[in-house]
């Protein structure tokens, strides 16, 4: 067992303490691990959908504050992240864990959910979101990837992740946090295994700017959205911002955040909460 798995070990360990649900069923023919709180709010299920090369986990602080203000709050990890195994047949690709996040609302939630995405769980947020719009009581996107960008940006991005040594990855650190916690640049190291494994891999050879969400997927988008950025983001480039800014219907909200950089969940989970809440909130979800 590595670090990083005994890691996600010791965080469900804590989160099951405290009464948090963690549990893997079958779904779509592979198997999926979750979390669930059942929350005290009057507010539609939540959904939380991790970024690349992340899991769950990264939600750990906000789950059971969130379930203050939400009747069921949800997290996953997708197949190959976190506690999800690899499927037998080898990683997913993107759309198929689109349509996974479509199969886990309807055959496990069973309800209509607030969505909420962070990196490129945001982008694959407004891929199913704009699939299925009548399946989501609203949208929460956290530094969303999925924006048109051009090659040369696109390739600077995936290059990120491409860390040879434990300076590379002190410096990916730095891009995921406004700033980054001592123990992760002490351990920075062990970011090597959590965006090497197959399954960032694949994706990463995968993926390109073909891919983006277009200009009619955000037309589609009639729930109501919040499109949150962090004035300290450092992993995607500031015209992601300015595309969905342009592009998102109009009546979606569009804040940048003092403080907050590529995962605030992590690193702010108290404002991450106020900001969730607050939206739900103005727009009568809650």
């Amino acid at each position: 067992m590595n670090f990083l798995e005994l890691g996600n070990r010791l965080v469900r360990r804590s989160l099951q303490v405290r009464g948090v649900l963690s549990q893997t069923r079958r779904v779509a023919g592979v198997d999926v691990h979750f979390y669930k709180v059942e929350g005290t709010g009057r507010g539609p299920p939540a959904l939380m959908i991790h970024g690349l090369g992340s899991s769950a986990n990264a939600f750990f602080r906000t789950l059971q504050p969130l379930a203050k203000t939400f009747r069921e709050v949800w997290a996953i990890d997708l197949p190959g992240n976190g506690l999800s195994p690899v499927p037998a047949g080898g990683p997913l690709s993107v759309r198929t864990f689109v349509d996974l996040i479509l199969a886990f609302r309807r055959d496990v939630i069973g309800q209509k959910v607030l969505l909420v995405g962070n990196s490129l769980g945001g982008g694959m947020s407004l891929y199913a979101a704009s699939a299925e719009p009548q399946s989501f009581e609203g949208l929460a996107l956290i530094s969303p990837a999925g924006a048109k960008l051009t090659q040369e940006r696109f390739d600077s991005l995936l290059q990120s992740f491409a860390l040879t040594d434990v300076k590379s990855a002190r410096v990916f650190a730095n891009k995921l946090f406004a700033k980054p916690p001592l123990p992760m640049l002490l351990f920075a190291g062990e970011l090597r295994n959590l965006v090497g494994t197959e399954t960032v891999k694949s994706i990463v050879k995968e993926v390109g700017p073909a891919d983006a969400v277009t200009e009619e997927m955000l037309a589609r988008l009639t729930m109501p959205t919040l499109l949150i950025w962090g004035q300290r983001e450092k992993l995607l480039p500031y015209e992601g911002l300015q595309y969905f800014r342009a592009n998102l219907p109009k009546t979606a909200e569009v804040r940048e955040v003092e403080g907050f950089g590529h995962m605030p969940q992590m690193e702010h989970p108290d404002r991450f909460v106020e900001e969730i809440t607050g939206f739900a909130r103005r727009r009568g979800l809650a």
